[in-house]
């Protein structure tokens, strides 16, 4: 029995070297946009701590540091082939951490608590605004335009209330003073589960003949950040919504019938059928 099972085994095909290497490799790259996941989770976290210690100028910047990650790791994923179910459903859940609970407590330790009851109901409320834009964002991904978000973005809701954490660090004191807070935490909320359409920059154009302009405008951003960070920061996480508000009521304007054409053309008609 011995001889015959050293016989078997020396028999079988013997595993090369190369091929558990590249097994290992494989593994080691499916695990890859996980682990920036869980770094966005991370950031999230550490923003939740801070801010219940009070440190609102160091616990703002990580939900930008959770934003940036968040880019990665999709991107990521695509690149190298490796996305799946899990790393959908993995990802929502560290969103819903890091867009959700950790910009609703930042904001509340910031500048909501003078309004007690009505304070906490603000945040708890951008927090479902939250989860429901992005459960909507997983049944929704594969049919809507690409060049579209149905709703504010989770990323860019937070970073309006991080940047302005960031850039007044002071907070509301007095009851007045967080009346402007509740609105600040309010409107990107309701923006989220809106059907308003934000515009994705996941398509663009990036080819070489556009290389060096590009490199221009981000060295001039990383100069920009570098210089005034608070101002910057704030520019771009206000610009964008303010941008997206005045296209849509560009597009309403533009499709809203004009009342003298119409008027024109009820005349005409009458004019005809009298004939």
């Amino acid at each position: 029995m011995t001889r015959e099972r050293s016989r078997l085994r020396m028999l079988r095909p013997r595993r090369r070297s190369t091929d558990v290497q590249r097994r290992r490799f494989r593994r080691g790259v499916y695990l890859l946009p996980s682990m920036f996941t869980m770094g966005n989770m991370f950031c999230g976290y550490a923003c939740i701590v801070y801010a219940m210690r009070g440190e609102f100028v160091t616990a703002a910047p990580f939900i930008g540091f959770a934003v940036v990650v968040d880019m990665l790791d999709g991107r990521i994923a695509r690149m190298t082939g490796t996305t799946s179910a899990f790393g959908v459903e993995f990802d929502s859940l560290a969103d819903i951490i890091s867009f959700g609970m950790a910009p609703a407590i930042l904001t509340f330790a910031w500048g909501l608590q003078p309004l007690g009851r009505l304070g906490w109901a603000a945040g708890f409320l951008f927090l479902a605004a939250a989860a429901v834009r992005l459960a909507r964002f997983n049944i929704q991904s594969s049919s809507h335009d690409k060049r579209y978000f149905v709703g504010m973005p989770s990323p860019a809701a937070a970073g309006v209330l991080a940047a302005t954490v960031f850039a007044y660090p002071s907070g509301a004191q007095t009851y007045v003073e967080a009346l402007p807070v509740l609105a600040m935490i309010v409107v990107p909320g309701l923006l989220m589960v809106s059907t308003m359409r934000f515009r994705s920059f996941k398509n663009l154009d990036l080819r070489a003949r556009h290389k060096y302009p590009v490199l221009l405008l981000v060295a001039l951003g990383l100069a920009s950040l570098a210089a005034q960070p608070e101002l910057v920061l704030v520019v771009v996480a206000y610009g964008y919504l303010v941008a997206t508000l005045a296209e849509s009521a560009w597009h309403r304007l533009r499709r809203r019938p004009d009342p003298d054409i119409h008027e024109d053309n009820a005349i005409a008609q009458d004019t005809v059928s009298g004939l």
